[in-house]
């Protein structure tokens, strides 16, 4: 009798867990499933093709010419501003918008191609650079970010233990001049003299004595 008891339970377990496995099987089908999203479009990094951005010299330029392979190309611009590209030999690229860059570049081509679908991204930023001089903890080159002002640029360089924060200068050219604007770092951050926070341009020299 107790051996009839003990098969019978082992029956009713082995009902139990094949009961538990066929409803977590069926669970997982009827679960919504994560979307993957990392391949999206959307989700991607947008290149810099902004309708804002002015091209300059050192910058690296990805133009596309639709269904035209033997056209499409990465390329830097020259220090003369200029590009090459097949069929069209110099082209001028330095301050133009990415946009203003491929209108220029469809009209050159339609003498050759009928209904160019030209694309200019902006693959580096190159041209974008400020110099960061002196004693600092980070002297050298620096990419300049929109809207970056003086402050924020001393603040990513950091100082040394030497830097003088009240004899701190900028160095620009202007209309072929090189000019020299002083900056109070100890005044700036305590909300004085506020017209010193500059905004910086591309190619500005920041030097700590």
């Amino acid at each position: 009798m107790k051996k009839v008891v003990s098969l019978t339970g082992l029956m009713l377990l082995f009902w139990c867990a094949s009961t538990s496995a066929w409803a977590q099987e069926n669970s997982n089908h009827d679960a919504p499933r994560p979307t993957d999203t990392s391949a999206s479009p959307a989700s991607a990094p947008a290149p810099s093709n902004s309708a804002d951005y002015v091209i300059g010299s050192d910058d690296t330029l990805h133009i596309s010419v639709w269904k035209e392979p033997d056209l499409t190309a990465t390329l830097p611009v020259r220090p003369d501003g200029k590009i090459s590209l097949p069929l069209l030999n110099d082209l001028p690229a330095a301050g133009l918008t990415p946009m203003q860059l491929a209108a220029s570049i469809t009209e050159k081509l339609k003498k050759y191609i009928a209904d160019p679908r030209v694309t200019v991204v902006v693959a580096a930023m190159n041209s974008r650079r400020i110099f960061v001089s002196g004693e600092v903890a980070h002297s050298g080159a620096m990419p300049l970010l929109p809207h970056m002002t003086m402050l924020q640029a001393l603040s990513a360089a950091g100082f040394t233990q030497f830097a003088n924060l009240k004899k701190i200068y900028l160095l620009r050219t202007e209309n072929g001049q090189q000019v020299k604007l002083p900056f109070n770092y100890k005044e700036v951050v305590k909300g004085k003299n506020p017209q010193q926070n500059i905004m910086l341009q591309p190619g500005d020299t920041v030097v700590v004595p």
